[in-house]
């Protein structure tokens, strides 16, 4: 039992585009990719973020906090391709599942995807309210969405931690 997540790939010429995307049968590569980079990049930036809130004051910490911004902000861009990827494409169907695993993982899905939005937008509030833009890896900046508010940064702070320990934990 259980879902099938890729369905037989044939080596015929326009195998590799037929799969790009999704089947009531399975997940498209198109999907996967996304799916392990993201997931590879959410567990970066969980990792950096406990590392680096324990790191002392310098220049090693700046590092590392500029990268998680980036990263964050990548995350964030990625979150919202993987929504419309989501809507323009066929959900494989989970008819192989009891229907109260196939309710649970329609939640599951519905909870990560909160958490890839909820995480990114809350760290680039709490950027914004500390009054720092978020320079991407070299290539432009992504301006401050508010003017600094001290109180604010300390809100968005605590929301921000909050839930990425949730996160972590639903991991």
């Amino acid at each position: 039992k259980g879902v099938i997540m890729n369905e037989k790939r044939t080596s015929a010429p326009n195998s590799f585009r037929s799969h790009l995307y999704n089947t009531p049968n399975g997940f498209g590569y198109i999907s996967i990719t996304l799916h392990w980079v993201m997931a590879v990049l959410i567990f970066g930036a969980l990792g950096a973020g406990l590392y680096m809130v324990r790191m002392p004051k310098g220049i090693d910490k700046s590092w590392m906090y500029g990268i998680h911004k980036e990263v964050g902000m990548l995350i964030l861009m990625l979150a919202f391709l993987r929504v419309f990827w989501r809507l323009k494409n066929v959900t494989p169907i989970l008819t192989q599942l009891p229907r109260w695993e196939a309710i649970a993982a329609q939640i599951s899905h519905m909870a990560l995807y909160f958490f890839m939005l909820a995480m990114p937008l809350t760290g680039w509030m709490l950027s914004s309210r500390a009054g720092y833009p978020i320079p991407f890896f070299s290539l432009f900046v992504i301006p401050t969405l508010v003017a600094p508010d001290p109180a604010q940064r300390e809100l968005f702070g605590t929301i921000h931690e909050y839930l990425a320990y949730t996160l972590i934990f639903l991991l």
